[in-house]
């Protein structure tokens, strides 16, 4: 059968594009159509080299979920430096420090050259051609392989990239696309759903004149960190709204609040409730509140709020007071509210509140109908990942293909992944780095870095309608020998369905012709080369959609009280989410290594936090070395005295400990995830990174802490400003 022969349903579904659509697609004026035309390689990027004069072209930054639209400042030909791109209603032309490392992660001494395979001596480079025998092998049109007895395991993937990878997995009759995320959101995701019947509301910042926030960093480590901090300049004009933070361990966003409250960790949705027991005592807000959530809410006055979460009783009037006064209002939840058994009605209780205080339609809406669902994110969960790991462990794995996922570092030690997954014969890593994960594959394929590959993404957060980002290669690539992930597998999917994808040399022409034959869509009259060059000179296509209606469920909710702390475990083990670290894969930086930690200025090492009063009440001194014992393992870590966590607390940023990625990683500090006790949430089943308890012990080692706060005039005990009065300087004179 050849390309021609194809009906076109079928594709348009090669392409991602189905449903309503393909019929859309099929309205337009378009000349690329199934073995009509020749769509040709990208081969080389125009150059337009002057000498010492910087271009700009845009692409899309790879370093986290939020899909930013960036400008990448090339010169002679190679990569200085990126910018945000103003044409992207997520970016608006801004950039974050993760991001601006992006340059760093593409010039990366640490990179993989070559194809990797396990032999009997271990890991040994091969050629390409020798890689694609190993794959032919075994994913070819020959191969047994069947259904479950394939995985393909990712974090979260989008645009075309995702559709490729379906595809190829189609080709096998399997739909096993497991999408693990270490910092899953899953159960704040199903709470919300629960309540408001979306997952990912929009939420209108700008609009609000108080948010009330039970600890989400959206300013750090949120879902699109960048726009948030745009939507938030816009806040704080006048009139000036008004941020309060309500967490067990100060972040970012904390940091920036109005006022903050310390919390003991798992208490929030308690205290929601609470804040919801002084609002219906208001007939503004409890008309038309069912009457279950009204005799749960009675339960839950100040003083016995006041006794369960550790903020006092006039705090709870004071907050429900800031809530009466000061409409429209948005409350949100983030990973503390979410990392409990009971996260699932933590979390619920929250979004309760907006429900209440009648948020929908002015501060939250729903996001806007994707016109290609196809290439939407996929979304990931602990689950996902705990029931892969069951499947390997039980032999019903044969083949496990991953890609931008680290879980041997990240699982839990009560997880044992590292030893489910040596049961599965067939292992393949795509990875630019060799991390923890790779080291145990029998093929390591090296990829192009972000700056040099193609590709389309469509982030989990859409602001304004719908962009879909174009990735494209800022300069030629580095090293010969690695390759893009897209053209790796249109390779293994040319071998299994030649009929459908023999006519497309390489990714690029894939992308090309995916998103010609979706031009109807764009509502755009030019013609197929003129739509895809602005395109890719604005990095993005955009949909003009319109924000959904959100809906109001009132349920039933139970809210169990938190466990006491023992004597065994005095401690409440709160993990902190590092904005540049994020679950660790980005450690190998030195760049971020180097970036001081946003609340306590420390760099190149991990840390435990500790209130200053419980640090003087245990004889703790900064530096002192102290064991952090769980029922499921112990680390080790200097003492950090920070007077922004609840006295009962301690904290640890996630991140480091690896033990293999990269000179600049590996053996620096430890691996917090390997202490989280086995506690899952009792809806979702999603990992309770939130609820483990500790004990500390001093070992009587003590080092210094490495950070960069302090007098700004002072380094290593020398001077570095002289300061003068008025009447003693001479101005005329150099300093």
């Amino acid at each position: 059968m050849t390309t021609s022969n194809l009906d076109r349903r079928d594709f348009l579904k090669v392409l991602g594009i189905s449903g309503a659509a393909a019929t859309l697609a099929g309205c337009g004026h378009t000349s690329i159509e199934s073995g009509v035309e020749e769509v040709m390689s990208y081969v080389h990027p125009q150059d337009f080299v002057v000498p010492g004069i910087g271009v700009f072209y845009a692409s899309t930054c790879a370093q986290c979920g939020s899909g930013c639209g960036i400008m990448g400042k090339v010169r002679e030909g190679r990569v200085l430096k990126l910018e945000g791109n103003p044409e992207s209603g997520i970016s608006g032309g801004k950039i974050c420090g993760l991001g601006q490392a992006g340059v760093q992660a593409h010039y990366n001494p640490d990179r993989l050259r070559t194809p990797m395979y396990q032999g009997e001596g271990g890991l040994i480079p091969v050629s390409w051609e020798k890689a694609h025998q190993i794959l032919e092998q075994r994913l070819g049109p020959n191969s047994s392989l069947k259904g479950e007895q394939i995985a393909f395991l990712t974090d979260r993937v989008s645009g075309h990239q995702r559709v490729l990878l379906e595809n190829f997995l189609e080709t096998f009759d399997s739909t096993h696309h497991v999408t693990y995320d270490a910092l899953s959101t899953a159960t704040g995701r199903a709470a919300t759903k629960a309540i408001l019947g979306a997952e990912q509301p929009l939420w209108n910042i700008h609009e609000a004149r108080l948010i009330l926030s039970f600890g989400n960093d959206f300013l750090g480590s949120g879902i699109s960190p960048v726009y948030m901090a745009r939507q938030y300049a816009l806040f704080r004009k006048a009139p000036r709204g008004t941020l309060i933070q309500i967490e067990p361990r100060m972040t970012l966003t904390g940091g920036n609040a109005d006022r903050w409250y310390p919390i003991k960790p798992g208490t929030e949705g308690i205290l929601a409730l609470g804040i919801a027991h002084d609002l219906l005592q208001h007939e503004e807000f409890s008309r038309g509140v069912p009457q279950e959530v009204l005799d749960l809410v009675k339960n839950y006055d100040r003083d016995a709020v006041s006794d369960i979460t550790g903020i006092g009783s006039d705090a709870v009037r004071l907050i429900a007071a800031q809530l009466w006064n000061n409409s429209p209002s948005l409350v949100i939840a983030g990973p503390s509210v979410e990392g409990h058994s009971y996260g699932f009605s933590n979390a619920a209780a929250v979004q309760l509140l907006n429900v209440i205080l009648g948020n929908r339609g002015k501060t939250m809406e729903g996001q806007s109908e994707h016109p290609f669902p196809q290439l939407t994110p996929t979304l990931g969960s602990y689950q996902a990942l705990a029931e892969l790991n069951q499947k390997m462990a039980a032999g019903q794995t044969q083949a496990l293909l991953i890609y931008g996922t680290n879980p041997v570092f990240t699982a839990p030690s009560h997880l044992p992944f590292a030893e489910s997954m040596s049961k599965v014969p067939f292992k393949v890593a795509f990875v630019t780095h060799m991390d923890e994960t790779a080291g145990q594959c029998d093929l390591i394929l090296p990829l192009l870095s972000a700056l040099e590959d193609f590709g389309t993404h469509v982030a989990e957060y859409q602001p304004n309608g719908v962009e879909v980002m174009l990735q494209q290669p800022l300069m030629e690539k580095l090293y010969p020998e690695s390759k893009g992930y897209g053209d790796i597998l249109l390779e293994v999917l040319k071998k299994r369905k030649p009929e459908a994808y023999a006519a497309f040399p390489d990714y690029y022409s894939y992308l090309k012709t995916a998103m010609v034959k979706a031009k109807p869509v764009f509502k755009v009259s030019d013609s197929d080369d003129h739509f895809w060059e602005d395109a890719l000179r604005n990095g993005l296509v955009k949909w003009d959609g319109k924000p959904t209606t959100l809906e109001a469920k009132l349920p039933a909710l139970t809210m169990p009280k938190p466990a006491e702390l023992t004597t065994d475990y005095p401690f409440y083990f709160v993990p902190s989410i590092r904005a540049d670290m994020r679950d660790g894969r980005h450690a190998y930086l030195p760049w971020l290594q180097e970036s001081p930690e946003t609340m306590t200025t420390v760099v190149w090492d991990s840390w435990v936090e500790i209130h200053p009063k419980t640090a003087e009440a245990m004889q703790i001194k900064e530096g002192d070395i102290l064991q952090i014992q769980s029922a499921t393992g112990s680390v080790r870590a200097k003492a950090y005295l920070f007077p922004g966590i609840q006295p009962d607390t301690v904290s640890m940023p996630l991140g480091q400990g690896h033990t293999q990625l990269g000179r600049f990683a590996t053996g620096v500090g430890v691996n917090p995830y390997k202490i989280l006790d086995p506690i899952f949430d009792g809806h979702t089943g999603e990992l309770a990174m939130h609820a483990t308890r500790v004990a500390l012990r001093k070992t009587g080692e003590h080092q210094m802490v490495v950070k960069d706060e302090g007098p700004t005039t002072l380094q290593n005990g020398q001077k570095l400003v002289a300061t003068l009065s008025a009447d003693q300087a001479k101005l005329s004179k150099e300093i």
